[in-house]
């Protein structure tokens, strides 16, 4: 499989579909269990944990905290990263749904998706779809009720985006509340060298506080994190609303829920959730 692309700056799905006038469309996010043996379970990735950060940040995303209904979602959002689809926002432009075609494609060889590889290799890094149109939308619908497709949804999706946030914020002594406070910086802005992205985050954060690794207290630490994060969302227009931080995760700290444990209420773009 390709190495990761990663995206920066990637916009909220529900914020950009707003800012352009268009109707919101179920959109998607995140998984299931950790495939396979692992380290126990200790944080986010405690299945119970894990399943609160999908609803969490579908809530975001797609106004729902039906998650797994958006295995078959797919649309292009005029965001410049042609199509956006599944459970976490593939993009077509950014590479992560061609490594998700590929790793489809190992795992069935000849699947319906299978024939468009040569395309989404042309289409990377642009918003064309030459070699996609007229019926992948309609053949991404077909392989999203294939179960394998939608375990290598899952599998994509912790590789490059949960995996990661969680380990850092193992690394960096926070607990559950905090690990999903990385994560959901990771699905939104994507993990590079720019200071909006995961990383640039951090490092903003780290210049005013230090986590609890580095003997920091963990409450200083996530309000820091969470101010770069603003700060970062405030960047690019189509981040303008705040709310999955400010009616959401600023909630759950100012509560001192750093377990995030239920229940949990919450509100995003002005709409209310309950988790119980």
């Amino acid at each position: 499989m390709s190495s990761p692309h990663i995206r920066t700056a990637r916009p909220s799905r529900r914020t950009l579909l707003a800012l352009l006038g268009t109707t919101v469309v179920a959109a998607p996010l995140l998984s299931t269990q950790l495939a396979g043996a692992a380290p126990a379970a200790t944080g986010l990735d405690d299945p119970a944990k894990k399943e609160i950060a999908m609803k969490l940040v579908s809530s975001a995303e797609n106004s729902s905290l039906d998650w797994k209904a958006q295995y078959k979602y797919i649309e292009d959002i005029g965001d410049g990263r042609g199509y956006t689809a599944g459970i976490i926002g593939f993009c077509s432009g950014t590479g992560d749904m061609l490594d998700l075609v590929e790793l489809y494609a190992q795992r069935k060889p000849g699947n319906v998706l299978a024939k468009y590889l040569p395309a989404l290799r042309d289409v990377d890094g642009s918003d064309s779809h030459d070699g996609l149109d007229p019926n992948f939308t309609k053949d991404w619908a077909k392989a999203a009720q294939d179960p394998a497709f939608q375990q290598a949804q899952n599998d994509e999706r912790d590789r490059v985006y949960f995996n990661p946030a969680v380990k850092q914020g193992k690394a960096d002594g926070v607990g559950t509340l905090g690990q999903f406070a990385y994560y959901d910086a990771i699905v939104m802005h994507g993990d590079g060298g720019d200071p909006t992205s995961f990383s640039g985050i951090r490092k903003r954060a780290l210049g005013k506080a230090k986590p609890p690794a580095q003997g920091g207290n963990e409450t200083t630490w996530l309000n820091a994190f969470l101010d770069a994060r603003v700060w970062a969302m405030q960047q690019e227009e189509a981040h303008s609303d705040t709310s999955r931080v400010d009616t959401a995760q600023r909630v759950f700290l100012k509560k001192g829920n750093l377990a995030l444990d239920p229940p949990l209420d919450w509100k995003v773009y002005g709409d209310s959730f309950h988790i119980g």
